[in-house]
């Protein structure tokens, strides 16, 4: 049956350019979500800030998806950690919104904390059922990054009374809802695992040869990749000191190719990581065999997966991790680390590797073991692609949402009925 969505992105559009400082897998989520739901016939519109006042209030996307540009807070763009003061004027404008628009929405789906407190303040007004993907929690970032989490405390409150109040919590691998559960105490029955995905359309087998001609790096040596977001929680540091560990161990020729930043060509001045990381390459003298790329297009990443062998994400946590997913549906076995979401689509010695995210020698090491035998590097590369196309693809997460979206719909139509029958028998007592 047809249903009517709206989904909350308050900070990551699904017009965003991944790469940049708060442009990643939840941009590339929301995006992709809307679209596979419209593929199935249900009516989506996305609503998320206004940072370019540029943007039109009310845009339409490809196949008729509406996307609304929240006018709450300066229409420029602003960190996401400082963007909750705004949330009452996002509440204010979406209730003023489906009043003018004479829009019901059957459920929303609500992405990140701050999405998930307009979500839970429309439910509580409209009676309008959500769920949400919190993308990463609270209590496990503090965890991990200290005084280096800018996020207000007020978060934890927000998350712990979304976790009471959604109608489901969408874990997108077993760690997410393990922390769910041990760190918000979350009802077990009201989390449903729905793991990230990626597009075949976009990620298909290029050869490798070709790939490397076009990006114009050396043709004939081994080839590492790391790309997504340039935070220091991303680990790129722990990269690049595994990639010299194994270059030292090589003894030949190699190269690795660093994607991400905030231009398309790199720019330590608009990428500050960028500079931080090169004295790291100077520091391990591999400084020439270490090539920053810049932010690259979603068409043009395709073609730098395609000219690696080995693709390397050793972030200090993630809650799922969207590229080494792609790299998979790509060919490309994956050294990452022992975390979230990593651990899950990855499967240590299988599909590729897994090693502690502050370990280089161990990142070294498995190199190492795969440029080593070629013919396991090989046997990887086929086992990752297929396990990405058996598990991961979008239309199969989307499947499961849309699933899970009707269980949420019925069950509120069968309390209102309880409700009301309820209502009447108190009536007919009196």
């Amino acid at each position: 049956m047809a249903r009517r969505i709206a989904i909350i992105s308050e900070h990551a559009s699904p017009e965003g350019i991944l790469g940049g400082v708060d442009q990643g897998g939840q941009n590339l989520y929301v995006a992709q979500v809307a679209r596979h739901l419209r593929a199935l016939g249900h009516h989506v519109d996305i609503f998320t800030r206004r940072d370019d006042e540029r943007k039109l209030e009310v845009e339409v996307l490809d196949r008729g998806i509406g996307l609304i540009n929240v006018p709450a807070g300066p229409a420029r763009w602003i960190p996401k950690e400082d963007l909750y003061q705004y949330m009452p004027q996002f509440t204010l404008y979406m209730l003023k919104f489906c009043k003018a628009q004479r829009k019901r929405y059957d459920l929303i789906h609500a992405n990140f904390w701050m999405s998930g407190l307009v979500a839970a303040d429309l439910k509580q007004i409209l009676n309008i059922p959500f769920v949400i993907t919190f993308h990463a929690l609270g209590r496990v970032r503090r965890l991990y990054q200290g005084d280096q989490d800018l996020f207000p405390d007020v978060r934890f409150e927000v998350e712990d009374r979304i976790v009471a109040e959604a109608n489901q919590i969408v874990a997108e691998c077993p760690q997410d809802r393990s922390d769910l559960i041990s760190f918000y105490e979350a009802d077990s029955h009201r989390i449903t695992m729905v793991p990230c995905g990626f597009d075949p359309e976009e990620f298909q087998v290029q050869d490798r040869e070709i790939a490397r001609q076009v990006i114009g790096v050396k043709p004939d040596i081994p080839t590492v990749l790391q790309l997504g977001r340039l935070v220091p929680r991303k680990g790129v540091d722990q990269a690049i000191r595994g990639f010299a560990h194994f270059v030292r161990r090589w003894k030949k020729d190699a190269q690795m190719l660093i994607v991400g930043g905030e231009s398309e060509a790199p720019d330590p001045v608009l990428t500050p990581e960028i500079g931080r990381l090169q004295t790291i390459a100077a520091e391990e003298g591999i400084e020439d065999k270490v090539i920053f790329c810049g932010r690259k297009s979603r068409k043009e990443i395709v073609t730098y997966f395609s000219a690696a062998d080995v693709f390397v994400s050793t972030p200090w946590y993630e809650p799922f991790g969207i590229t080494p997913v792609e790299a998979m549906a790509c060919g490309k076995p994956v050294v990452g680390s022992r975390v979230g979401g990593i651990k899950y689509s990855v499967q240590d010695g299988r599909t590729g590797f897994l090693v502690p995210h502050d370990d280089p020698e161990a990142i070294g090491d498995r190199l190492s073991l795969l440029f080593e035998h070629p013919e396991d590097l090989l046997i990887m590369s086929q086992r990752a692609r297929t396990r990405a196309y058996h598990y991961f693809t979008w239309q199969k997460v989307v499947e499961q949402l849309s699933r899970m979206y009707e269980n949420v719909i019925f069950e509120g139509m069968q309390s209102k009925s309880f409700h009301k029958q309820r209502a009447k028998s108190d009536f007919i007592r009196f």
